[in-house]
C-alpha cells in the first residue's frame, strides 16, 4: 500500500469514488550498492497485523504438498517468467533434507506461511545461525528474501491457487477478463517478499490482467530478479523510467510531467514498437516495507546512473480504492497498489498524444480486478464468520 495520492480539500471529495544451512552461495552485488534490511521499525508495521485474518493459512495443517523440490515450472505458475532463483532453492532444498533427517513432517500455519512446532525451532535455530555468519548486508538481506519467499512457496502448496493466490475454494480466476496493455508501457511489480502470496495482495491483479510480460514481478532482495529489472531499465535508457512513490525530499512530478517524445505516436506502434516502453516501477509492499524498497531502488539508481535524484511521479486524481472497505489503508492519501496502477492509466489516458491507445478500457479492466478480488475476499470472510467492516484506523484527518 503506497502513499501515491497528491492531497486534496478534504475527506469529503474522496467520498465521491464509486461505491536453516546455508543455501546456495549468495551473489554479492556491487560494492556500491549498500542494501537496507527489510525488517520494519516504523509503527506503520502494523499493518500487517491488521491484515492477517485475510492471509493466514489453516492453523498448522497447511503442509509441503508434495514434498519434492520446487521446480522451475511450478515457480513460473506463481507468476513470474523468470528461472527459480537460486538462493531460493537452496532454502527449500534445506528445508526439505532437514525434515528428511526429523522425525516429523515441516507444518506450516498463520500469517506468511511460518512453520510450526518443535521442526520450527530447530530451524530457526539453524537460519538465525547462517543469518549471523553473513557479514555483508546485502547478502543478509538475500539470506532473507529467499527464506522468506522458499518458507511461503512450501506451505502455500496445494492451498492456494497460483494464478489468484487465493486458497483454492475462492479461487476467482473465471471472473478475471484478461486485457492487453498498451505496449508504450511496462509495469514492474517490485514487490516485498513478506507480500509474495499474500491473498489480499492486488499487484498479482496486473499481471492477471495483462499477462507476465507486460505487468512483471520483481522480488525485492532475488539478485536474479533485480538484475532483469535494471537491465531492462539500462537498455531503456533511464529517461523511460519513473518510480509511483511521493518523495517526501522533493516535490514529486505528475503523469502530466512525463516526457513521451522518443515514441513514434502512429498507429503503428500497436504492432512494433521500436524505441521500447515506457518503465513504470510500483512498490508492493505495506506502507512500511515500502520505504525499504525504495531506498534499495534509489542505491541502485546512484550505482547505474550517478546522483541524480530517482524519478517520481505521484497521481493528481485517485480516489481511495474499493479495497478500502475491507483493507484499511493507514492514511487517506495511500491506496493500493492495483488502483495506482488504475489511476495511472486514466491519467495516462488524458494525454492527447495517448488518446487513442485505449488506456481508459485498459484502466477499467484492472478496476473490475479489483472488484473481483473484493467479492471473493469478502465471501470467503462471510463463509468463515468473520467480519466483513474493519475497525476505524484513522484518529485524525489523515490529508
Amino acid at each position: 500500500m503506497l502513499a501515491l495520492i497528491r492531497p486534496v480539500a478534504s475527506i469529503g471529495a474522496l467520498a465521491l469514488h464509486r461505491s536453516l544451512p546455508l543455501p546456495l552461495p549468495l551473489r554479492r552485488a556491487p560494492p556500491i550498492v549498500r542494501s537496507l534490511m527489510a525488517f520494519p521499525t516504523d509503527p506503520a508495521a502494523v499493518e500487517e497485523k491488521v491484515e492477517a485474518e485475510d492471509e493466514a493459512l489453516p492453523a498448522a495443517v497447511a503442509g509441503a504438498g508434495d514434498r519434492g523440490d520446487v521446480s522451475h515450472e511450478e515457480w513460473r505458475r506463481w507468476g513470474t517468467s523468470s528461472p527459480l532463483p537460486g538462493a531460493v532453492a537452496g532454502v527449500i532444498r534445506d528445508l526439505l533434507e532437514m525434515e528428511a533427517a526429523a522425525s516429523e513432517r515441516m507444518r506450516f500455519g498463520g500469517v506468511g506461511s511460518k512453520l510450526k512446532g518443535s521442526f520450527k525451532d530447530v530451524e530457526d535455530k539453524k537460519h538465525r545461525a547462517v543469518y549471523e555468519r553473513l557479514a555483508d548486508s546485502d547478502q543478509k538481506l538475500q539470506y532473507f528474501s529467499a527464506r522468506q519467499i522458499g518458507c511461503r512457496l512450501l506451505g502455500c502448496r496445494g492451498y492456494l491457487c497460483q494464478k489468484c493466490w487465493l486458497p483454492t475454494e475462492d479461487c476467482m480466476c473465471t471472473n478475471i477478463v484478461p486485457c492487453n496493455l498498451w505496449k508504450g508501457v511496462k509495469f514492474w511489480l517490485y514487490m516485498h517478499p513478506k507480500d509474495f502470496l499474500r491473498q489480499n495482495n492486488t499487484g498479482k491483479l496486473l499481471w492477471q490482467v495483462f499477462g507476465i510480460q507486460a505487468a512483471q514481478l520483481c522480488l525485492f532482495g532475488i539478485q536474479e530478479h533485480e538484475d532483469i529489472m535494471w537491465d531492462a531499465f539500462q537498455s531503456s535508457g533511464k529517461g523511460k523510467i519513473s518510480v509511483l512513490y511521493p518523495n517526501k525530499t522533493t516535490t514529486p512530478k505528475s503523469v502530466k510531467d512525463l516526457e513521451f517524445d522518443g515514441f513514434s505516436l502512429t498507429t503503428d506502434l500497436r504492432e512494433n514498437l521500436q524505441d521500447g516502453p515506457f518503465n513504470f516501477v510500483l512498490l508492493d509492499g505495506t506502507w512500511s516495507n515500502s520505504a525499504a524498497l525504495y531506498r534499495r531502488l534509489k542505491e541502485r539508481w546512484t550505482a547505474v546512473w550517478g546522483d541524480e535524484a530517482l524519478p517520481c511521479i505521484a497521481l493528481s486524481t485517485l480516489s481511495a480504492s474499493v479495497m478500502h472497505k475491507l483493507r484499511p489503508q493507514p492514511a487517506w492519501d495511500r491506496t493500493c497498489t492495483a488502483a495506482a496502477a488504475a489511476g495511472l492509466l486514466w491519467e495516462l489516458s488524458s494525454r492527447p498524444e495517448l488518446i487513442s491507445f485505449g488506456l481508459e478500457k485498459q484502466a477499467e479492466a484492472v478496476e473490475c480486478s479489483l472488484d473481483n478480488l473484493l467479492d471473493a475476499l469478502t465471501a470467503r470472510r462471510l463463509r468463515l464468520g468473520r467480519s466483513i467492516t474493519r475497525k476505524q484506523r484513522h484518529s485524525r484527518n489523515c490529508i
